[in-house]
C-alpha cells in the first residue's frame, strides 16, 4: 500500500510539471488533471486524469484520496471549486484564485490592502460598493468610485461602446490602457490609448467588461514570489523582468535598481515588506506572485498570480530552495525554508521561435546523444529535456508536442551570470 501523501494538481502544464518534480523530491505522490492527454505534467504524474476543468466527475476523481489540492493556473472555473472546497483540502483556498480572476477585483483589493496601483475605472460601470472608508470611493483616491460589476457589455452597440470609453478616458486622461477584466495574459486583451484616434479601435474590447487604467511610463518591471503558511511569509529575491512583445523574455536576479550588491536596497526592501503585508492582510496562504511597475524609485501593483510564476523559474538553480519546493512544503504541512540567492542569475524564456536554439545548446553539451534527450526518463522524447547543458547552463524543455511562435516551450537558467555577461555571450543565440 502506498503510504505517501498525495498532492492533486488542477492543470497539467509546465508549472504542474515542476510542482510534480518537487513533490516527488519531498517523497509525495502526484495526481494531475488536464484536458489534454499529452499534457507536460502527465510525464511526472503517478495518477493521470484526462478531463475538462469544469467536469465535476473528473475533478472528484482527481481529488479522491488526495491530501492537498492545488492549481497551476488562475483561470480554473471558480464555481466548480466551490462544489469541492468543503470536501477536499484546497490548501490555498479559493479566495486568491477568485481575486486574481478579475482585474477590477484584483486592483481594488490591492488598494484596500495597502498597495499603490495605477488609477483605474471600470468600463462600462453600473453599480458601486462602499469601501473601508465608508464613502464608496477607492481608498486613497476620492475622485473614483469603486464599481465592482459591469453591465452586459455584449449588449452595447458600437456607438455605445465608443461613448462609454470616451467618458472613461475623459476622467483618467491619456495615455491610458484598456484591458479586459478577465482572461487576459501575456499582453492579450489590452489596447493602449494615446490619442482620440485610438478610442474606436480600443472600444472593440468592450464586447466584454473591461477596466481602463492610467498608463504608467515605468522604468522597468519587477516581480516577487512569496509563500506563506498562514503565520510567516517567505519571499524569493526580487527579479527584474524584461518583456518582448508582451511576454516575459528575461528575469534578472539580483534585480538591477533594487539591489545594492549585498541584498535588496531600500526600494527592494520596501517592495518585499509591502507585498508581504499585502499577503498577510488578505489572509492568503500558499504561493503568491506579485508583478510591479517601478517608476522613479516608487512601485505600483500591476497584477498577481496565486501559483508558481514564470519569473520564479530561476529559483530552481539560482536559490537554496525554489518556488515549487516551498509550495510543496506548504501543501504537505512541512516547515518553509527561507530562500537564499546562490549567485547572480539570468532566466531566459524559451518560446516556440527559440526552441531550435535551445535544442542546439543541449546537443552541443551531449554530443552524440542528439537533441530531445530526456534525462529523467529512459526514453528519448522530442521537446523534453531537464538538465545541465554546459557549466552553469540549465535547460528545461517542457515536452510540449506542438510548438508555435510565442508559445512557452521551456526556459534556460544561466547561473552564475549577470545580464551583461548574458548579453555578451548568449543573447545572439536566440531570435
Amino acid at each position: 500500500m502506498d503510504t505517501r501523501k498525495t498532492i492533486a494538481i488542477i492543470g497539467g502544464g509546465q508549472l504542474g510539471l515542476m510542482i510534480a518534480r518537487e513533490a516527488h523530491y519531498l517523497g509525495a505522490s502526484v495526481a494531475v488533471l488536464d484536458p489534454a492527454s499529452d499534457a507536460p505534467a502527465f510525464a511526472q504524474a503517478d495518477r493521470r486524469v484526462v478531463g475538462a476543468y469544469d467536469d465535476i466527475k473528473a475533478l472528484e476523481e482527481l481529488c479522491e484520496g488526495s491530501d492537498a489540492v492545488t492549481y497551476e493556473f488562475e483561470n480554473v472555473p471558480g464555481e466548480i471549486l466551490r462544489h469541492i472546497e468543503n470536501k477536499y483540502d484546497i490548501r490555498q483556498g479559493i479566495a486568491p484564485l477568485f481575486d486574481s480572476q478579475d482585474r477590477l477585483r484584483e486592483k481594488s483589493n490591492a488598494r484596500i490592502h495597502g498597495l499603490k496601483t495605477p488609477e483605474f475605472i471600470p468600463v462600462p460601470a453600473i453599480d458601486f460598493i462602499r469601501t473601508e472608508d465608508g464613502e464608496g470611493t477607492l481608498p486613497g483616491n476620492p475622485e473614483f468610485p469603486v464599481p465592482m460589476s459591469a453591465g452586459d457589455a455584449s449588449s452595447l452597440s458600437k456607438a455605445e461602446r465608443v461613448s462609454q470609453l470616451e467618458q472613461a478616458v475623459s476622467v483618467l486622461g491619456m495615455p491610458c490602457v484598456l484591458k479586459t477584466r478577465t482572461m487576459g495574459y501575456d499582453g492579450h486583451g489590452q489596447a493602449v490609448i494615446r490619442g482620440d484616434s485610438d478610442i474606436e479601435n480600443a472600444s472593440e474590447l468592450l464586447k466584454v467588461p473591461c477596466i481602463l487604467e492610467k498608463f504608467v511610463d515605468f522604468d522597468y518591471e519587477a516581480s516577487v514570489v512569496m509563500v506563506s503558511d498562514g503565520e510567516k511569509v517567505i519571499h524569493f529575491p526580487i527579479g527584474r523582468n524584461i518583456h518582448t512583445g508582451g511576454i516575459l523574455d528575461l528575469c534578472v536576479v539580483p534585480a538591477p535598481g533594487l539591489s545594492d550588491g549585498h541584498g535588496e536596497n531600500e526600494t527592494g526592501a520596501k517592495i518585499a515588506e509591502a507585498c508581504g503585508n499585502f499577503m498577510k492582510s488578505c489572509g492568503y496562504k500558499g504561493i503568491l506572485a506579485v508583478e510591479l511597475f517601478i517608476k522613479d524609485g516608487d512601485f505600483y501593483f500591476n497584477e498577481m498570480a496565486p501559483r508558481p510564476h514564470n519569473s520564479g523559474h530561476y529559483t530552481i538553480e539560482g536559490c537554496s530552495t525554489n518556488q515549487y519546493r516551498e509550495l510543496c512544503h506548504f501543501l504537505l504541512g512541512q516547515p518553509l525554508e527561507t530562500p537564499v540567492l546562490l549567485a547572480p542569475t539570468v532566466m531566459k524564456n524559451i518560446l516556440g521561435q527559440d526552441l531550435e536554439a535551445a535544442k542546439a545548446i543541449v546537443a552541443e553539451s551531449l554530443r552524440g546523444a542528439g537533441p530531445g534527450l530526456r534525462v529523467d526518463s529512459p526514453e528519448y522524447v522530442d521537446n523534453a529535456f531537464c538538465g545541465e547543458a554546459g557549466k552553469g547552463v540549465y535547460v528545461h524543455l517542457y515536452g510540449k508536442t506542438q510548438s508555435r511562435p510565442k508559445r512557452k516551450m521551456g526556459h534556460i537558467t544561466f547561473t552564475p551570470m549577470t545580464l551583461e555577461e548574458f548579453n555578451e555571450h548568449w543573447a545572439d543565440r536566440f531570435v
